[in-house]
């Protein structure tokens, strides 16, 4: 006769651990599931569930209609635009910054690093900020939505962390073969960081993606606005009912075409997310680790 085994504390807390966590990933993400189900639910279905779990079947009826707009598509490329623009710029300046500060020979690092730090801390504030770029000529524009936060102080001191950890011995190396700095950067430094650029890369295109309040600041023509302060004026203000609906007919309602919105914008970053997601460990910790 075969002994029961006796359950250890650690294996009972694990146990309940792994139920809680699973219980509130469900809280968490059963809104994003319902707005998911909505918008691809027939009216019908919608209209008559008070507890909607599956769909009815694959309606696109809700994005049809979003989509029948112009103000949509001209919107998501808008996005589109601002995101590869903004994330390259971001990155490349950000590599360019972050190496520079990782030099151990360069003349005033310290307080070029303290400088940088500083402005984590401290900035100058939206009315001068608004006017540097009003100064620029950038109202009105997609600039204003890529220049004015073309770096990440937290970014680049990751990444300078992530190059002040490759050993000296690599440069020393690369020198004595004949490598400028810039062959160092190119073609010994950047394949080692592949993990810290990737989950910064990321970083930025999140931010990108999902930036909405300088868009509102800098931007008064509807052509030009992103993906996510239409979302945003979709869910706050009483304006998305005649944006949307063709010659004031309503052929569905608002609700369901919110919900279709909220996909199509978070859709991307949740594709995207699970391919760069392994790098997330790697590329922060050891960036965060040496100083």
């Amino acid at each position: 006769m075969k002994l029961r085994k006796k359950l250890s504390p650690e294996s009972i807390f694990h146990f309940f651990n792994t139920l809680l966590m699973l219980i509130i990933v469900v809280v968490m993400l059963y809104p994003f599931w319902y707005v998911l189900v909505c918008s691809f639910s027939s009216l019908y279905h919608v209209q008559n569930s008070t507890f909607i779990l599956l769909p009815d079947g694959i309606h696109l009826d809700a994005y049809a209609q979003l989509f029948r707009n112009d103000m949509i598509p001209k919107a998501y490329v808008n996005t589109i635009i601002v995101t590869v623009c903004g994330t390259a710029l971001s990155i490349t300046l950000t590599i360019l910054g972050a190496f520079c500060l990782s030099r151990k020979n360069l003349p005033g690092r310290t307080g070029m690093t303290l400088f940088v730090v500083f402005t984590m801390l401290f900035n100058g504030g939206l009315i001068p900020t608004y006017l540097v770029v009003r100064n620029l000529g950038m109202l009105n524009s997609l600039k204003s939505l890529i220049f004015p936060t073309a770096i990440s102080t937290y970014n680049m001191i990751i990444l300078r962390n992530f190059f002040s950890s490759v050993p000296d011995a690599l440069q020393e190396a690369a020198i004595i073969d004949g490598a400028n700095q810039r062959t160092y950067l190119l073609r010994i430094l950047l394949p080692l960081s592949g993990a810290a650029i990737a989950t910064i890369t990321l970083f930025y295109a999140v931010d990108y993606w999902n930036a909405y309040f300088y868009s509102l600041i800098y931007i008064n023509k509807r052509s030009l606005l992103p993906m996510q302060a239409i979302l945003r004026q979709a869910l706050m203000t009483s304006e998305f009912d005649t944006m949307m609906y063709d010659d004031g007919i309503m052929n569905l309602p608002s609700e369901m075409l919110k919900d279709a919105m909220i996909v199509v914008t978070a859709l991307p970053i949740i594709c995207i997310y699970p391919f760069v997601q392994r790098f997330f460990v790697k590329g922060v910790m050891v960036g965060s680790v040496k100083g």
